[in-house]
């Protein structure tokens, strides 16, 4: 699947990760889809955390070189 967005979030801790996830998603049309790159190992936690809270959709979440790699559809 390939991404509308791209936000990179390697070198930063929890919670800046979530927090600029959702700062950028409040821009995103609903159904568009975000790459969120992250090396904080939080992340692996608080990511899926915030989608079900938020109520956004977790599609996948991969190991990449340089850290992971979370694909998230914004929902309403």
């Amino acid at each position: 699947m390939t991404p509308d967005h791209t936000l990179d979030a390697r070198g930063l801790l929890c919670p800046l990760p979530v927090l600029k996830l959702r700062k950028r998603l409040k821009s995103l049309a609903v159904g568009e889809v975000i790459a969120l790159w992250a090396d904080d190992p939080a992340a692996v936690i608080d990511v899926p955390y915030f989608c079900a809270e938020s109520g956004h959709a977790l599609v996948s979440t991969s190991d990449e070189a340089g850290g992971q790699v979370y694909l998230i559809r914004k929902s309403a």
